[in-house]
């Protein structure tokens, strides 16, 4: 939508494809209180917002699954899975990430009702209380050190025997005394009450003896899922499968650009996200203009 709406502010006409909801995993934020010049709104009001403001410079908006996107000579054609044809002399991919899930019962509903996956988001929420973060790399490391600067207490589980991040980062964390860790671990179930999340079941992977940890939060730190594949064509993927792009969100393919979590880059936060919206919008316009 920051794409959208920086085309539209340069006299650009501007169609954004979305196949769920517009806003992507902001939606699913209860309260932000990160992002500038607003002390706290929730995410899926400040999806509105975005829309609201880019439907009255004129976007045009379909709800639609994109397939696939085809050079024919100098314009570009996007395909639907609902069948449809866009032409367009640019593009912007800004496909986001899925937050690699448990595959427990109950879990999507729990997102943003005792589950999260970004500690800067919504670590504050959990202040002086007790969370439980899943999983052992640099990702869920880093999440805990933010945690444990604020929660009464954090607990480590992860499902290998040991923590694959940075030996770095594991000496910073473990030496917290209010940081506690259960490794071959697995989550076996959500236990919830009315206020959302209350607790994890967990069983040992060698022994299968179980236990309950009671908590307030459970924080998903096991990895994100970029959905580039049908892409592929049009802009090289790194090993992890993000575009394969810098800040200037260009791609190997002249009219092709690429915005947000979906690209290759160090921060995902939502200011990053909305300045690679307007860095690709203010790329495809130089390079529209210079088609003219």
């Amino acid at each position: 939508m920051t794409a959208a709406l920086y085309a539209l502010r340069n006299g650009k006409s501007a169609l954004v494809i979305e196949k769920s909801g517009f806003g992507g995993q902001v939606t699913l934020s209860p309260k932000i209180e990160n992002y500038p010049g607003m002390t706290s709104v929730s995410g899926m009001e400040l999806a509105d917002m975005m829309m609201e403001q880019i439907l009255e410079q004129g976007a045009d908006i379909e709800i639609e699954t994109v397939t696939g996107v085809q050079v024919q000579g100098d314009k570009l054609v996007v395909r639907t899975e609902e069948g449809s044809k866009h032409e367009a002399k640019a593009v912007i991919l800004a496909t986001g990430v899925k937050h690699r899930m448990l595959g427990l019962p109950g879990e999507e509903a729990l997102v943003g009702d005792g589950i999260s996956f970004c500690a800067v988001c919504d670590g504050d929420f959990y202040s002086g209380k007790k969370v439980c973060v899943a999983g052992g790399g640099n990702s869920a490391l880093q999440e805990a050190i933010l945690l444990a600067e604020k929660c009464g207490e954090v607990v480590m589980l992860q499902d290998l025997e040991f923590f694959t991040g940075e030996q770095t980062l594991q000496d910073i964390l473990f030496s917290r005394p209010n940081v506690h860790t259960i490794t071959n671990t697995a989550i076996k179930a959500l236990r919830t009450s009315d206020d959302g999340l209350c607790g994890v079941e967990i069983a040992d992977r060698t022994s299968g003896e179980a236990q309950v940890i009671d908590c307030d939060g459970l924080f998903i730190a096991i990895g994100l899922i970029p959905e580039n594949d049908a892409f592929a064509d049009l802009a090289d993927l790194n090993d992890w499968g993000y575009f394969d792009s810098d800040e200037a969100c260009t791609t190997k393919t002249p009219g092709v650009f690429v915005a947000g979590d979906c690209r290759s880059k160090s921060i995902r936060q939502i200011t990053t996200a909305t300045a690679d919206g307007a860095s690709a919008a203010l790329a495809a316009c130089r390079y529209i203009n210079a088609l003219q």
